[in-house]
């Protein structure tokens, strides 16, 4: 053996089990330092300069979340900026969500299909998060139809995710009613019964329709055990449903496509993604008001488990927040105003739910609330919608601290015997009777207004963007001269 092999190599030759009489490959040797050498330098690189998604020629993907309890104007924003991205995915939920967007004399109401959808430039992908009712998803996709918007080969449904059938919408129906004082206030959209099936695992995914054999196996096995355990309540025509998946199966299965791959395959490639969080963080699975809350994770999370982009390629996230604050259905709800003033906000901020109809209960702003969002969520900037709702009033009110036997709470209390009895302190700021509709700039708008949307800023920590001053699509100021992110 050579006196000149090093260290190094000797210890290699030893793990490899060579005796002294086999020679040894100095230039494989070599060549294996090189790559070690290589990949220390790599990760030591990582280690000091960790790559920003969105630099060099990596992709973007940046999301819009609701902050508070949903009905924030989260689609709006979308629908401004879609018109920069690539692909606008929706993530979490089913028809539960409602964002309504305003374009010109004309109103478009979503619930499944991404808000993104009506900019010709902007793909449509409903992710694996997502449950889907597909009678729902074609009526939208005839409205758009209707309305002219031409989205041929734009909409892409992920094979992994879950289909929502009408009688889990029957289910959903019975159990809130089987709650009596304690219900829910949910939708009755099937959305939980949906998730059931799913973590039950024995729920049927969108991809099952391309192989239909397997696809009545599995819905005939869903409907027998969904039978079982509602007993008389439930009933379902198994052949009439396999008859109208047969009839629309075709159309389905050309959309439906590996989401997972797509999204990831385009963020590499350089392009953009926005993903349009639907209800909002109060409403968690996780975090909310349990149990007064969705059956699914509307919060950054879900960008994840329910696209299939890992956590370093987000680049930002875009907090929507009321410039007040309303909820729909039952739940503690520490901020709302009864009376006059609750009546003020619903009448003038059009507070009626998108998908059931319902008032909206109103209240005001709720900064302990908001603070726990941004902890859960980590904003990169906020959106603050409806600021024209709250021009008349004299005073402006907004909630800064939670007392719970006369102690200041630190955090948001999970206990709902606790959040539903905490006071509230209020500031109190001087309104402006100031028509805001038609400002364009900061500047245009009425100092009272400035100061309120300041000190929210102040409160909370985090900079507010944009600014909603009316219902239209173009109605919102931004502060973008002011801030040094994207898009």
């Amino acid at each position: 053996m050579s006196a000149m092999m090093s260290d190094s190599e000797l210890r290699v030759e030893r793990r490899s089990g060579a005796s002294s009489t086999t020679p040894v490959d100095t230039d494989r040797i070599s060549d294996l330092q090189d790559s070690v050498k290589r990949i220390e330098d790599m990760l030591e690189k990582q280690t000091l300069s960790p790559k920003k998604p969105g630099h060099g020629h990596e992709g973007v993907v940046d999301v819009v979340l609701g902050a508070q309890w949903g009905d924030e104007g989260k689609g709006k924003l979308v629908d401004i900026l879609s018109q920069n991205y690539n692909i606008c995915a929706r993530v979490a939920g089913g028809s539960n969500a409602g964002h309504t967007i305003v374009v010109g004399d004309k109103t478009f109401k979503f619930h499944l299909l991404p808000s993104g959808m009506l900019h010709p430039g902007t793909m449509g992908v409903i992710g694996n998060g997502v449950v889907v009712h597909i009678p729902t998803l074609l009526k939208e996709m005839k409205s758009l139809e209707e309305a002219g918007i031409d989205f041929e080969g734009r909409l892409k449904i992920s094979d992994r995710a879950h289909i929502v059938f009408d009688f889990h919408q029957q289910v959903d129906g019975v159990q809130e009613g089987n709650l009596g004082r304690n219900k829910i206030g949910t939708t009755k959209k099937g959305i939980g019964p949906a998730y059931s099936s799913k973590i039950v695992r024995n729920g049927v995914r969108i991809g099952d329709l391309r192989f239909f054999d397997d696809f009545k196996e599995r819905f005939r096995a869903l409907v027998e055990h969904a039978e079982r355990a509602h007993g008389n309540s439930l009933h379902v025509d198994v052949e009439k449903e396999i008859g109208y998946y047969a009839s629309v199966r075709e159309l389905i299965v050309n959309m439906t496509a590996d989401t997972i791959a797509l999204t990831n395959t385009a963020f590499d490639s350089g392009k953009r993604i926005l993903v349009e969080g639907a209800n909002a963080t109060m409403l968690d699975i996780d975090f909310g008001t349990y149990p007064y809350v969705t059956s699914s994770n509307p919060s950054v999370g879900s960008v994840c488990t329910g696209l299939g982009v890992p956590p370093n390629k987000i680049s930002n996230i875009f907090g929507t927040v009321k410039s007040y604050c309303t909820r729909v259905g039952e739940g503690p709800f520490p901020t709302e105003t009864l009376g006059e003033t609750g009546d003020t906000l619903r009448k003038n901020g059009g507070e009626f739910g998108t998908t059931t109809g319902r008032p909206r209960r109103c209240g005001w702003l709720d900064i302990p609330q908001m603070r726990y969002s941004t902890l859960v969520n980590g904003y990169s900037v906020l959106n603050l919608t409806k600021l024209d709702v709250l021009t008349g009033m004299e005073e402006v009110q907004i909630g800064v601290a939670y007392k719970f036997e006369g102690k200041c709470l630190e955090s948001m209390p999970s206990s709902l015997n606790v959040l539903k009895n905490v006071q509230v302190e209020y500031e109190v700021l001087a309104g402006w009777e100031e028509d805001i509709s038609d400002c364009k700039e900061w500047d245009d708008l009425p100092t009272n207004a400035q100061v309120y949307v300041r000190r929210v800023e102040e409160l909370l920590g985090v900079y507010i963007r944009w600014i909603g001053v009316g219902q239209d699509r173009l109605a919102v100021i931004d502060r973008y001269d002011r801030y040094t992110g994207s898009p």
